[in-house]
């Protein structure tokens, strides 16, 4: 249950004044709108600007800073950001570098950033948009480009914010912050459901003894529902189903990430992640700086999800790049 708050529907207001209080060595409030960014931002290179609903941090403010993303723009809890406020960030940031928008792929937020979009290239911006699609439950096998972003979102954000912090042009960003997106899988399970600020009953409940699968970020229960299993078990059904949908020409080096949802420990993470890791070796992989974290939440969801970006000699040094942000911070 989400427990601290005062008038819910100023949830995401307030949840925005504390963060930029705590964080305002690194982000400062985009004035007249519900969005975050850089203290700094850097006119001569690309802006990469993320965003979606509240209640997912770190996503999306957590991720802002030198180096990842240069401004954030929330909605409200699990609602996307309107197209006002997604004009409004992105005119705090723009510069003649232009302007990638990346989030993940629902209607919602689709509709808002594309409507933000072309209001923007209407003034002479160029702004292109990269949709994260990782969640292989949400479209089948050659329909990649229906799928939902979920915990995959903060790949194609970190390797986006390196190569705009490099200096890259926006053909160039666009360009591996697609090649990104397509290389990444993710697939998630719950235990249990999440609860909205001032509501008593979670969005779904899971029975004693079962956990959904394929679930998404928003509250929705899972595609199917199974009998809960022992963590080494739990571990072969994330990875049978992530290995059933490399991308093609990966090679056998990845990146993973076992992403908590909101309220899972991380000794049980820990646990999951060991039979992880086993698995992925046995498999033949070379695992390339494993991240056990909460990444992307839901609120007070108790679940995880598993994400692989497989890597290349390019991609590899856009995830090690430096970057500082509240969240997630590299050299």
């Amino acid at each position: 249950m989400t427990r601290l708050y005062n008038d819910p529907a100023d949830f995401r207001e307030e949840l925005i004044e504390g963060f930029v209080a705590a964080y305002g060595r690194l982000v400062q409030r985009v004035p007249n709108a519900s969005g975050v960014m850089v203290r700094a931002p850097q006119p001569d290179k690309v802006a990469v600007i993320i965003g979606g609903g509240s209640g997912h941090y770190p996503a999306f403010c957590g991720y802002v800073g030198p180096g990842l993303a240069t401004a954030a723009v929330m909605g409200n809890i699990f609602s996307a950001p309107s197209a006002e406020q997604v004009y409004r960030v992105t005119k705090a940031v723009a510069g003649a570098a232009g302007v990638l928008y990346s989030y993940g792929n629902y209607s919602g937020d689709v509709l808002n950033f594309d409507m933000a979009q072309m209001r923007c290239e209407d003034e002479g911006m160029d702004v292109r948009t990269v949709l994260v699609t990782d969640d292989v439950a949400s479209a089948p096998r050659g329909q990649e480009e229906e799928r939902r972003g979920i915990a995959g979102d903060f790949y194609v954000f970190k390797l986006a914010g390196a190569s705009a912090a490099r200096g890259d042009n926006l053909d160039e960003v666009e360009r591996l912050a697609l090649k990104t997106n397509a290389r990444t899988r993710s697939f998630g399970v719950a235990f249990a459901g999440c609860t909205l600020p001032g509501q008593r009953a979670p969005l779904f409940t899971v029975d004693a003894g079962q956990m959904e699968l394929g679930l998404g970020v928003h509250g929705e229960p899972g595609i199917s529902t199974g009998e809960m299993r022992p963590a080494r078990e739990v571990a072969d059904l994330l990875l049978d189903t992530l290995l059933a949908d490399v991308p093609e020409g990966a090679g056998s080096r990845v990146a993973v990430m076992l992403n908590g949802l909101g309220s899972t420990k991380y000794e049980e993470l820990f646990v999951l992640y060991k039979d992880v890791h086993r698995r992925l070796l046995a498999e033949g992989l070379e695992l390339h700086d494993p991240i056990v974290n909460e990444m992307v939440t839901s609120l007070d969801m108790a679940g995880c999800s598993l994400s692989l970006l497989w890597l290349d000699d390019e991609l590899a040094p856009l995830l090690d790049a430096p970057c500082t942000t509240p969240a997630y911070t590299i050299g």
